[in-house]
């Protein structure tokens, strides 16, 4: 790897994730094994033994056993798709977790930074919490995927096709807006970016993607286990590939690793009629995506 680590010191980082698709897990092989990333613990939406397994299995691949939260480890369901288990083979449901909300209370400080795949509750958890117990919830950023920049903010060329002339959308991660206000209202986050659909929906894992990871797997346990996930999506069916695959998750911590790939605007977001958009509003502190450099985000996820 040529990824040069001597630059500035590894991110610290908080990694809340989910498991309904390949992203976040994807995102937590890349977080694991970044050279520029120090991985301080992993918390899950909602939580599920099943989940909790499968991240502890995951951290056992790199040696590892940070702290893992869980936000309901009593969840009924699996929250597991299908696809982590034909790609990595069967996993043992664990119990060997802490409250989500308490792990981040107690291991956040002014030099971590949040990243989230999945809605807000842990984080917004987190932060009632310290509230509470008089100990706010102090971070250095928060790096969302989840929230839309539409018209006002996108300039026309830059929206992508079915997003033109919107100014609200409905966006998953931001879903249970209370827990969104409250993480966007929280003065103890220093800077808050969120990576949004207009952009995100345009980064995708295609072949091409795949055969560069292919090139220098054999140097990084991460591309390698990214690569061994993204061979069973892509080619779910051998004689019919599945086509390329959205890259949500990656993005926004590729954006936290190096945030020069995007391109920001401070907005303030907003809720109306269960959907998110975003205004202009100079000194906010809070930030959304319109637009990034491809070159530099595969850089990054490749460590090159």
């Amino acid at each position: 790897m040529t990824f040069e680590t001597d630059i500035k010191k590894p991110l610290d980082v908080i990694w809340d994730m989910e498991t309904s698709d390949p992203d976040d897990f994807l995102t937590l092989l890349l977080l694991l094994g970044h050279p520029m990333v120090n991985l301080k613990a992993v918390t899950i939406m909602p939580g599920s033994t099943h989940q909790i397994g499968l991240v502890r299995e995951a951290l056992s691949w790199f040696d590892t056993d940070i702290p893992v939260g869980s936000f309901n480890i009593e969840h009924p369901k699996e929250c597991v798709s299908g696809w982590h288990y034909k790609a990595y083979g069967h996993i043992e449901p664990s119990r060997h977790s802490e409250d989500a909300a308490e792990l981040i209370l107690r291991l956040c400080d002014m030099d971590t930074t949040l990243i989230t795949g999945g809605p807000l509750r842990n984080i917004s958890n987190a932060i009632i919490l310290g509230n509470n117990l008089e100990k706010p919830l102090k971070a250095k950023a928060i790096y969302v995927q989840g929230g839309f920049a539409g018209e006002g903010v996108v300039p026309e060329e830059k929206q992508m096709e079915k997003f033109k002339g919107k100014q609200t959308v409905a966006t998953y991660n931001l879903s249970h807006h209370k827990s969104a206000k409250i993480v966007l209202e929280h003065p103890g986050i220093d800077e808050k970016r969120f990576v949004s659909k207009n952009v995100c929906h345009r980064v995708l894992y295609d072949e091409q993607l795949h055969e560069k990871i292919a090139s220098l797997k054999s140097s990084s346990k991460s591309l390698e286990l990214i690569w061994q996930g993204m061979v069973k999506h892509l080619y779910k069916h051998l004689e019919k590939p599945s086509g390329p695959k959205k890259l949500h998750d990656l993005l926004a911590a590729c954006c936290a690793i190096e945030p020069n790939i995007g391109e920001w605007k401070e907005v303030n977001l907003f809720w109306q009629k269960n959907e998110w958009g975003a205004e202009l509003a100079p000194g906010s502190k809070t930030w959304i995506i319109i637009d990034y450099n491809q070159e530099l985000f595969e850089k990054t996820l490749m460590m090159v």
